[in-house]
């Protein structure tokens, strides 16, 4: 499968390494909005993501490699590509179960974990070491973040970032769009568009929509 970058930050770099390391793909294009104009180097094309239409065919596939959750539902939203149009991309030591269920586009990075049933919705990020346990449910565009823990039952909405080594206790629900800071535990549910942060957390202000 040809495979299309969007994005070329520090994140895109994690997401082109893993691709290469799969060896079933090759990525052929890296399409971000900080290149003016179209262009070939050694084989791969950069280009602004006004290119997306004009590089698909029916064997290529694209893939969302930026970390901040706004921006890649902004990028979905923009460029209007079909589902399957995307890709999710696992690492080869991710363990993932085969009860769980993971949209279109999300990443899975190294050495994590997706227990029994869980869900995960499009174009998430699941990063290095991150815990997702059985019967969480991930929604889109949500991040978890390094090290982080997300216990049995835990429902996370839209765009939700947990912090690198927050732990989630089971049966909790975070709101869309919320972000739980680093090193926090969550014992309590919060609510859509808030930030909490503490062991235990506390909602420190609320997120614009």
């Amino acid at each position: 499968m040809k495979i299309i970058i969007l994005g070329n930050g520090g994140h895109s770099k994690v997401v082109q390494e893993m691709v290469n390391s799969l060896k079933i793909h090759k990525i052929t294009a890296i399409l971000d909005d900080r290149y003016e104009f179209e262009r070939q180097e050694n084989g791969m094309i950069y280009a602004p993501f006004s290119s997306i239409k004009r590089l698909m065919s029916k064997d290529t596939r694209a893939v969302i490699a930026v970390g901040d959750n706004f921006s890649r539902k902004k990028i979905v939203c923009t460029l209007k590509l079909r589902d399957d149009q995307y890709i999710s991309i696992f690492h080869p030591t991710a363990v993932i179960s085969k009860s769980a269920i993971i949209g279109n586009g999300t990443v899975v990075m190294p050495k994590s974990v997706i227990n029994a049933e869980a869900f995960i919705g499009n174009h998430c990020i699941i990063n290095t070491g991150s815990i997702v346990e059985h019967d969480n449910n991930i929604g889109d565009f949500s991040h978890v973040s390094p090290n982080s823990t997300l216990t049995g039952n835990v429902t996370l909405g839209e765009g939700v970032h947990i912090g690198a080594s927050a732990t989630i206790i089971p049966g909790i629900s975070i709101g869309e769009w919320s972000v739980v800071g680093a090193g926090s535990t969550v014992i309590k549910n919060i609510p859509s568009y808030s930030k909490a942060v503490g062991t235990p957390t506390r909602i420190i202000k609320k997120i614009k929509s």
